[in-house]
């Protein structure tokens, strides 16, 4: 067998060819027929789905009930905390970093009311101190207030995905901490930034504009106290021009917490 013929075969081994069908070379593709389609049997009927059984969900007075009853055992803010650490009837506890309780102390002459916290709250587990924290921080100096000289909160102590408005569900499961949290801090003034704690603590239905700038009572336990809503901080970085509505509502809070002292009893 000569070098080339051989040479051939081995290169027709290595591309796979190593068996002769016949003594011609002969192209099945063009002499094959038409391909009958392959027989697919009949696949059987799928099998009926059960209907789901919808999961309880827990109703609002199931909830806020539950959470009244873990509010009402705190007889101190430190309890209080640790009765929302526990209560499991908020679904924001599970996509929250932490809890964003409050800042400041029992018996602040005035007490202020957010509506949740955002993404530098919910890191440092303290509420107003991303930008709009810093914005309420010089509100208060305007009118000679420190941040440590007022208590603030919000209305839902854990952060929603995304920053969204709180559910009602949601919203419902931690008033009852909220009002049991106004009365441990005793303020003798309410202020509820935004529309949101507006409307869930003071009952208003209109927009904000136009509820802003007027005092309002709020029924904190057995005493009723002054109460008032103002534009959120965040809302006048969005819309600064709106700032001086936001001046306007200050003042006034500054001359009724001036008025609060001068009635206080000397001593106190």
């Amino acid at each position: 067998m000569s070098d080339s013929l051989l040479a051939l075969l081995r290169w027709y081994a290595d591309m796979g060819v190593d068996l002769a069908i016949g003594e011609e070379p002969r192209d099945y593709l063009a002499h094959a027929g038409p391909q009958a389609a392959p027989v697919v049997a009949p696949s059987p009927p799928p099998a009926p789905i059960p209907p789901l059984q919808a999961a309880s969900a827990p109703s609002i007075e199931n909830l806020a009930r539950d959470a009244a009853r873990a509010a009402a055992a705190a007889t101190t803010l430190d309890e209080l905390r640790a009765e929302l650490e526990r209560f499991e009837g908020c679904g924001l506890k599970t996509t929250a970093t932490q809890l964003v309780f409050g800042d400041g102390r029992a018996g602040a002459q005035v007490m202020f009311v957010g509506e949740a916290p955002g993404a530098d709250e919910d890191r440092q587990g303290v509420p107003f101190v991303g930008r709009a924290g810093r914005l309420l921080n010089r509100m208060l100096a305007a009118i000679g207030l420190a941040r440590e000289d007022v208590y603030i909160s919000n209305i839902v102590p854990w952060r929603p995905p995304g920053n969204r408005t709180p559910s009602s569900l949601e919203t419902a499961a931690c008033l009852p901490f909220t009002r049991r949290q106004i009365e441990l801090v005793g303020p003798q003034a309410l202020v509820c930034l935004g529309a949101p704690s507006a409307q869930t603590l003071l009952g208003i239905k209109e927009g904000i504009t136009r509820a802003r700038g007027r005092w309002l009572s709020y029924q904190n336990g057995d005493a009723t106290i002054r109460a008032m809503a103002m534009l959120h901080p965040a809302y006048l970085l969005r819309q600064p021009a709106q700032k001086a509505l936001a001046w306007r509502d200050l003042r006034l809070l500054a001359r009724e917490l001036e008025r609060l002292r001068a009635e206080q009893p000397a001593g106190e």
